[in-house]
């Protein structure tokens, strides 16, 4: 096994790289075009690629969870202590937090702009736990069925839940947070982003719960 700092590491520079481009893609996309449906294909596709990308190359060395609410599933299955957990989402946070940062930097913006950008209500919420239910249920299944599909499978997911989740697929606590310093496409105002995190976390406990049953013995597949 990669020893702790070197996954500590994998997780806070694939977490910073997934919020830059979230971010980064959704600056470029707004500059470029008034029609917020083309800027959000833009950042739709940017960050199923860079998932597919940071998950082939990450999940080796850390598992590439790049996530608290992945992290958390992981603990509480016990294939990961809940130190260990603890560290990883702490450091996938101050990735993605730095990630949000680095975005600014490149398109010579203030390192840090609240967002304005409101995300609230019933329907935000519940597209959030439907997103990250999706999200850890994709990983828990893919895993179990077909490990090397995995990177490609969560990517794909993300690109879809873009557009079929009212929210726009967070699923994701420490994307949320690096989102919330960003007064730009991507943004999402703090005062939404704890409402956002509890949904994530309560979609991820369900998905988890779901996956131990629904894939109970069923054999590793190398194709569908």
């Amino acid at each position: 096994m990669t020893d702790l700092p070197r996954r500590l590491a994998a997780e806070a520079l694939g977490t910073g790289l997934l919020v830059a481009a979230v971010i980064g893609s959704g600056i470029m996309a707004d500059a470029l075009t008034a029609d917020d449906a083309v800027a959000l294909i833009a950042n739709t596709l940017a960050t199923g690629a860079i998932l597919v990308v940071l998950i082939a190359l990450f999940g080796p060395i850390s598992g590439a969870h790049l996530n608290p609410a992945v992290s958390l599933v992981f603990a509480l299955r016990r294939n990961l202590s809940v130190g260990e957990a603890g560290l990883f989402m702490l450091a996938q946070v101050v990735g993605g937090i730095g990630g949000a940062l680095l975005a600014h930097a490149m398109f010579d913006l203030p390192l840090i702009e609240l967002s304005q950008k409101i995300r609230s209500g019933p329907s935000q919420w519940l597209a959030e736990a439907v997103a990250a239910f999706g999200l850890v249920a994709v990983i828990l299944g893919g895993i179990k069925v077909q490990r090397a599909a995995v990177p490609w499978l969560v990517g794909l997911y993300i690109t879809a839940a873009y557009w079929f989740t009212a929210s726009t697929s967070f699923a994701n606590p420490a994307v949320t947070i690096g989102r919330a310093i960003t007064d730009t496409f991507s943004g999402i105002r703090p005062a939404d982003t704890p409402a956002f995190i509890i949904a994530q976390f309560i979609g991820a406990l369900i998905a988890m719960a779901l996956a131990g049953w629904l894939w109970t013995d069923t054999p590793q597949r190398e194709t569908a």
